[in-house]
């Protein structure tokens, strides 16, 4: 335990001396989260997206219209109905429409349903019978169904800033590159420069070392997310509808998981180019695929499948679910055993790989 100790200490006093990584574990995800919010928080997207559930062709008022995205979700069942129009909820798409219950539902909170649904009557409607549909929506009444030829249903969600959506991805990325390159690329530079070299003439084990920087990493990487969280937190306001215990949960999960995958990366290095190199071709995908900054959805299937494949889109998913939707830990039980499971295929193949020299 004394070993234990020791290193551990030497690990986080070398990551508190080195400026530059404390500019880049904490100055860097504040200022991406604070830009996202300046940016995007006054804008408001121009393009309708619009879900499809069942089987048939869209809505002939809408099919034919400009800046209408058709998201289809073929193949749900009625039981998954309630997951989409939480998205309708979340303000993720602004209409869905069930082709098979000629149904279709908007968020009264959204400013995008009177518009939507004047595209919806208008085609269909006499002179008379639109000033009546046009009245409607004014008054936040339903219009009549025989003259759309589909029945309308209200929900409301509370809308959520960009910059609540976003910042789940943002902590999660720095989180990554903070256990990938705090991990992985610094035992590659301890084997380069023959610390580990040393290390090994000394009664220190293999498992004691790595253990230690694990540890460390995931006391730093948990440190700077909750100084982030918080002090961004301050003066934006960010929605939490969950439990903090649940995400702190979950987080811990994910550190130890891309702790994980930094050991692989550094288990047998000696380049720290090459270890770069290895280090960008891991997150790369996971920036692109986990839905960092922008949703998935719509995107082609394979991708959204692929994406499955990556911790860091787990844990953004389970995060999001947290804090927007006020998910509990049943909620996101499938994401916190997926990583779970990851966390341990990843550790011991890292075990296998490791080499002192």
């Amino acid at each position: 335990m004394k070993k234990f100790i020791a290193i551990f200490k030497a690990r986080n006093m070398e990551f508190v001396r080195d400026r530059g990584a404390l500019f880049w574990n904490i100055l860097f995800p504040t200022l991406l989260v604070v830009g996202f919010a300046a940016v995007f928080s006054n804008g408001e997207e121009s393009v309708f997206r619009v879900g499809l559930v069942g089987h048939g062709a869209p809505p002939a008022q809408l099919a034919g219209l400009e800046g209408v995205e058709f998201i289809r979700y073929e193949g749900e069942g009625a039981e998954s109905l309630e997951i989409i129009l939480n998205r309708l909820r979340r303000h993720q798409i602004d209409m869905v429409v069930d082709l098979e219950r000629s149904e279709y539902y908007l968020n009264t909170e959204a400013s995008s349903a009177p518009i939507l649904r004047r595209l919806v009557a208008a085609p269909l409607s006499p002179a008379g019978d639109s000033e009546l549909i046009a009245g409607a929506a004014e008054h936040g009444s339903n219009p009549p169904a025989g003259a759309l030829g589909f029945t309308e249903r209200q929900i409301a969600g509370e809308p959520v800033r960009y910059v609540d959506w976003v910042v789940p991805g943002v902590l999660g990325m720095n989180m990554m590159f903070s256990c990938l390159f705090g991990v992985g690329y610094v035992l590659v530079r301890y084997r380069k420069n023959g610390v580990l070299k040393r290390l090994k003439a000394t009664p220190v084990s293999a498992l004691t070392f790595v253990s230690a920087q694990g540890a460390s990493r995931l006391v730093i990487a948990l440190t700077t997310s909750v100084f982030v969280y918080l002090a961004t937190n301050a003066f934006l306001g960010f929605m939490m509808n969950g439990s903090y215990l649940t995400l702190l949960l979950v987080t811990m999960l994910a550190v130890v998981c891309m702790i994980s995958i930094g050991l692989i990366v550094s288990g047998r290095l000696k380049s720290e180019e090459l270890a770069e190199g290895m280090i960008n071709l891991v997150t790369f995908p996971m920036i692109i695929l986990s839905g960092v900054f922008f949703s998935l959805e719509g995107t082609p299937q394979i991708l959204q499948t692929l994406a499955l494949a990556l911790p860091l889109t787990h844990f953004i998913t389970a995060a999001r679910a947290i804090m927007l939707d006020g998910a509990g830990l049943l909620q996101v039980m499938p994401h916190v055993a997926t990583l779970a499971v990851m966390s341990v295929v990843f550790l011991f193949t890292s075990a296998a790989l490791f080499r002192w020299e």
